[in-house]
């Protein structure tokens, strides 16, 4: 809890911050289905990585569940903007489930890749956190053909039986710096390794670690705004601190301790990908009523928006 009193005169808000136009998309989508054919609603998994949002739509009347098991035969379920493997497109059809499909389609991108890489005979590297649900569905696009990799020390370490034939994709929400730690150690490794045109690391994860480090350069203090469970968040603290930066995670105010601020007069502010920005003016407000001030940051400037998913029916 904070104190009455703070040494905090400014906060450094970054922008951009907090949704990407993936995550806008997969909690519109979740919205647009309650309003458009009401109760019951399933979603496969978190929609996104903040239990903010997840209580919201709770509210609203999403369901989230583990397993396709777990909803009725027939009804409609949404899969979650990480994606899902081929196979789980199977089990929805055999229980005849109406999907709406919230996968972004950054990671759709990665998906067509490794499926278009394993037809052409290469073994796929795929760089990632294990056990990330993003990863769990792209592992699942080529079943025996995909090796996950998450450290430089396992790029170092993994064998391939025909290196000629070797290809590397990235999970979207990694550090970019790590990521290009990871990829050298590879291209290094395998000569021949085949990688996308275009860079698979997420715009809005690399614009807003991008901010971070900016952030890192003139405040004492960084907090970003994220749940634990976020890659994204996660990566941004890291990158932080990685700068050199006092860094923290905070899933809302509630999460700033004294601290964490302690002797700090400039506090950089921002949020990742999955966050809601209401949790950010909250902290604002906050700072504010003890006498902050509050100064723009500006990184770049973001347009890109993606269109809804289809309706179930379509």
């Amino acid at each position: 809890m904070l104190p009455s009193e703070t040494s905090v005169e400014k906060i450094i808000l970054a922008e951009p911050r907090g949704f990407c136009a993936g995550v806008d998309r997969a909690v519109e989508a979740v919205r647009g289905a309650l309003r458009d054919y009401g109760r019951p609603l399933y979603v496969r998994h978190q929609i996104v990585h903040n239990r903010f949002v997840l209580e919201a739509l709770e509210r609203e009347g999403a369901i989230f569940v583990d397993t396709l098991e777990e909803v009725p035969e027939g009804h409609r379920v949404i899969f979650s903007a990480h994606g899902v493997a081929p196979s789980e497109w199977d089990r929805a059809a055999e229980r005849r489930l109406r999907v709406i499909d919230a996968t972004c389609p950054l990671v759709t991108k990665v998906h067509s890749e490794v499926e278009r890489y394993a037809e052409e005979r290469n073994t796929v590297i795929l760089v990632g956190h294990a056990g990330h649900e993003e990863v769990k569905g792209t592992l699942g696009v080529a079943p025996g053909k995909v090796l996950l990799v998450g450290t430089v020390e396992e790029a170092e370490a993994i064998e391939i039986s025909d290196p000629d034939h070797v290809a590397a994709v990235t999970q979207t929400t990694l550090s970019v710096d790590d990521t290009r730690d990871i990829m050298a150690t590879l291209k290094r490794r395998f000569p021949a390794l085949a990688t996308p045109k275009t860079d698979d690391i997420c715009y809005a994860t690399q614009n807003r670690q991008n901010a971070v480090k900016e952030l890192v350069d003139v405040s004492d203090v960084v907090l970003v705004v994220g749940s634990k469970q976020s890659s994204n968040a996660n990566r941004m603290v890291e990158v932080a601190r990685m700068r050199g930066g006092r860094a923290f995670l905070v899933d809302s105010i509630a999460d700033v301790e004294p601290e964490m601020i302690e002797g700090a007069k400039s506090l950089g502010l921002t949020a990742s990908a999955s966050s809601p920005e209401w949790l950010v003016q909250e902290i604002i407000g906050a700072f504010s009523n003890r006498g902050a001030a509050v100064e723009l940051m500006k990184i770049k400037e973001e347009r890109i928006h993606f269109p809804l998913p289809k309706p179930a029916d379509e």
